[in-house]
This record gives structure tokens, sequence and C-alpha cells, in this order.
């Protein structure tokens, strides 16, 4: 029997400003209508296929604040203020800001707001009614075709296209509560009833390997440029992890029995971590496996099964994806035809199960749950439903969670060291290496320092001091170094606004240096 194991990764950076309460970008909610939901959701027709779904801590923590009305949101608030009350600068943001989706797989599929894409293309005025149209459009196309299809409200602001009023505005916002406040509830529900298994990541998804020392980077790759300064925090990770694990707990109601490494990035020394917080199993690249045991070709016979990390700390189980049938779903099938694309995905299982005949093997796909499927028709709609159709129907294939594999085969093989590592090419580049994001760990080493000493002075009211900490943890998280180097300015801005008010919260000045670019 070939067992197929889907792992969904859903996660956001922590964006709330935790001084102002303000996120300055949308992607939490504006995913939670599009993604999180509706991902779990369409299982409810197909009860055989069994999933397992990574929560980012950070993630569902923004969550619960949309819910209960913790978080500001500037792109919710300029589309709930009426258009005929925007300002001047009001309105420069909502036509910058408002078109941020897909253009071929959203935009252009609704003739009004490709109408007003391109008039905003074409630098012509926009008209009071523009504006309005364009406020619905904008949060009405980040809803999952299934939502836009199956709630008669929104069904019905789709097919009137245009022309919209305040209240067919207020419906579509108010709608987006609706589902948000169902997220937890429904993840909950599938996990009780034993389709899905939920795991949980480090709290603000940070690089275990990096916090734990920087200089790991130059275990995996001797090339990797260290910053002058070295970062080894390892009680930080620690932290990070028994966090993660404790929110769980409070959501669930219960211990979490995998955790999907951030990044899936591992090595040696964060075991021990992971141990004594209890974790049963983690995921990583099949690269990863690979150079744990020195193969140089790709054996998909030590691949298709889970292997065990024993250590004098206690065991661990470890299940590595299959990087070409992940990265398949993640980044090709989305340009082709659902049908193609499922017959594609379901020739290589064929040929898979025929390879190893009558033995029982574990395949892994390991992959983002949310950012995919903006890229495919309707979300990802037409082909998740073929898929799971086609995975439900087949005799050779058992969709399965990696806990239900784990009790049924327990690895029969051990790595004796874990080769460090994340799922791009086996090493950190995308997180440490180049100037800027060497500069970005020299930043925060000296404001880790800095909360050290302020700890040790015992001067801080526990109330800042806890905050002093939750900031530090959210400065850690792996997204502000990923895109130093690629021009993201937003992000930029995010890290130095962590970064600054830290020092803010510790009673002490800004440092000079965080009021500009970091790639500057």
């Amino acid at each position: 029997m070939l067992y197929l194991a889907f792992i969904f990764h859903m996660h956001q950076p922590y964006y709330k400003n935790l001084l102002t309460q303000r996120a300055d970008v949308p992607w939490v909610r504006l995913h939670g209508i599009k993604d999180y939901m509706d991902m779990v959701q369409i299982l409810g027709k197909y009860p055989s296929i069994h999933q397992t779904f990574n929560l980012v801590p950070s993630l569902i923590e923004q969550l619960e604040d949309y819910v209960s009305g913790r978080i500001k949101d500037r792109f919710l608030e300029l589309s709930y203020k009426p258009a005929a009350e925007l300002t001047p600068r009001e309105k420069e943001f909502v036509l910058e800001k408002f078109f941020m989706i897909n253009k071929e797989r959203v935009i252009s599929v609704f003739p009004r707001y490709y109408e007003l894409y391109l008039k905003r293309q074409a630098k012509k005025a926009f008209a009071l009614q523009d504006y309005q149209d364009l406020q619905v459009w904008f949060n009405l196309s980040w809803f999952d075709y299934y939502y836009r299809v199956n709630m008669p409200e929104l069904r019905k602001i789709v097919a009137k296209g245009r022309f919209f009023s305040e209240e067919d505005k207020r419906v579509v916002l108010d709608k987006q509560f609706d589902i948000l406040k169902e997220i937890i509830p429904t993840y909950r529900k599938f996990r009780e009833n034993g389709q899905i298994e939920v795991i949980i990541s480090p709290y603000y998804h940070p690089i275990l390997p990096l916090l734990y020392n920087t200089n790991i980077a130059k275990e995996a790759n001797q090339k990797t440029s260290l910053p002058q300064t070295q970062f080894s925090y390892p009680s930080d990770a620690a932290a990070q992890i028994e966090e993660g694990v404790s929110f769980y707990k409070s959501t669930f109601n219960d211990v979490p029995y995998g955790m999907w490494p951030s990044e899936e990035a591992v090595s040696e020394h964060i075991l021990p971590l992971l141990m004594r917080a209890g974790i049963n199993w983690i995921v990583a690249d099949e690269a990863i496996l690979f150079r744990s045991l020195k193969k140089r070709k790709r054996e998909t016979r030590i691949l298709y099964q889970p292997h065990l990390l024993k250590r004098g700390e206690g065991d661990l189980n470890i299940v590595f994806r299959d990087r070409n049938l992940s990265d398949l779903i993640g980044f090709v099938y989305h340009d082709w035809k659902a049908e193609d694309a499922v017959n594609d995905f379901m020739k290589h299982l064929e040929n898979t199960h025929k390879a190893f005949k009558d033995e029982d093997i574990l395949v892994t796909i390991a992959m983002d749950g949310e950012n995919a499927w903006e890229y495919y028709r309707n979300d990802g709609y037409d082909f998740l439903s073929l898929l799971y159709e086609r995975l439900s129907e087949s005799k050779f294939i058992r969709t399965c969670t990696v806990a239900e594999y784990l009790k049924m085969h327990p690895p029969k093989t051990e790595i004796g060291r874990l080769s460090p590592g994340s799922w791009i090419y086996a090493e950190f580049s995308k997180w440490i290496g180049n100037p800027a994001k060497n500069r970005a760990w020299e930043y925060l080493l000296r404001a880790r320092e800095e909360l050290e000493q302020v700890e040790h002075a015992h001067k801080l009211p526990e109330e800042k001091l806890n905050l002093a900490w939750k900031q530090m943890y959210v400065a850690e998280g792996s997204d502000w170094f990923w895109w130093y180097g690629d021009n993201q300015e937003d992000f930029d801005n995010l890290f130095r606004t962590h970064l600054s008010n830290f020092y803010r919260i510790i009673n002490k000045e800004v440092p000079e240096y965080l009021n500009k670019p970091i790639t500057a």
C-alpha cells in the first residue's frame, strides 16, 4: 500500500505592532478568508482523505486578535470608510494597494475589477463609484471560490458586479469576520473526528538552528559568510518551542504530536530541545536525509519511510518530504488544466506503487498551504476537488496523517547524525550570508544583549519585561531575514519597527541605525 501524507503549512509572520496594536498589512485577515478554513472544510466531501495541518501559533494569535477586535488594520479601516469620505491621500492608498492580488487568476476573472485595474494603469481619474466598487472588489476577490459560490449573500454581490452600495460593502466585510470566527473551531471539529492531525511550529516561526548558534550555517555550507558577531541563544530556541507547545495545549486542549520546524530547518543541536518539549515527530526536506546518510544519489527506498533519531535525551521520529511531488503542486501545476495536473500526479504515484509492489511505503507531501492556490484557477478548488476524488477512489493509495502512519509502521531505521539545513538547498542562505541579512542578525544580537542587561538589572516592571521578551521573540522570526536582498521594503520596515519598539519598551533610545533601511 502507498500511504500518502499531506502536510499543509499555514503561516503568517507576526505583523502586529505591539505598541499600537496595528497591522500595516492585511494578509492574516485576507488569507483567513481565502485559505485557512476552506483547505480543511473541503475534506468534508471526502471523508476518506486524511491530512496533517501545521498551524503556526503567531498566525493563530493574530486570527484571534481579529475576531476579538484587538488588532487595527488600515486596509480594513479604509474599506469600511465610505468612499465619499476618503481623503485624497487615502484615495492614493486605495488605488495603490487595493489591486494586491493575482492579476491573471483573480482580477481579470471579474470584468468590473479588471476594468478598474486597466483604468488605474491608464492613470485615468476615478469617480466616487469607482472607489466604492474597488473597495468591494478588493475584499470580495480575496474570498475563496467556495465562499463566493456557496454564500448566498456573496453570490448575489458577485452577480451584481458593479454599482455597489455601502450596504453591499458592509455585507462583504462582515462576512469576512463570520469566516474568521469559524477557522479554529473548524480545525477542532475535523481533528476531533480523526480526519486531520494538527501540528505546531515554534511560536514566532524562528530558524531554530540559527537561534541556537549562527555558526551552524557554516556546517550546512562552508562558503556561508557569517555576521561579524555570533548570535547564540539556545534558551530562545527552547522558549519558542515550549511556547508553541503551550499555545497548542490551550487552543486544542491536548498536546501536539508533531512539529514542523520553521522553514523545515533542523540540526543535531536542536533535537534535545524538541525531545524535552514532548514532540514525537518532525518533518524535513529530503535533501537533509540524503546528506545525513551521505548519499550522493536520490534513493526513494530510504525516502519513503520514517526514520528514528535516537539520542541520549530520548527518541524523535522524522519524516522527509518528497520535494519533487511537493513542488509540482506548489509551483508547477497551477499552469496546467486541473485534469491534466491530477492525471500527472496520479501517474507519479502509480509508478511509485509499481516500483515498490506489495510493500507499505510513506510518501510525504509537505508544502505551503496558502500561497500556492492564488496561482490556480478558482483558488485551487478545481484541482483539489478532482485530486481528492481520484485519491478516494484509488485501490492502491491510502491517505493518512503522519501520526496514523507512525502508529501502524514505527521506524525501522535510525539516523546517527542529522545534517543541518532547511527546505531550500539543505542550507540557510535564505536567512543568513549576504550583507543585509548579516546586518539584521547583528542588530538583533545588540537588542538581545540589551534585554539580558535589563533583565539582570531588575529595573523593568514585570509586565514590561514580559512584553520585551515577546517583542524579542517576534523579531527572531524567519520572515524578516528571508526577504533581505530581495528589495522587500515592507518586511524591512516591519523588522526595524519591531526592533525599535523593543528599545521603546525597555525605555532606551532607539539606535539611529534603525531609522534607515538595513539594505541601504
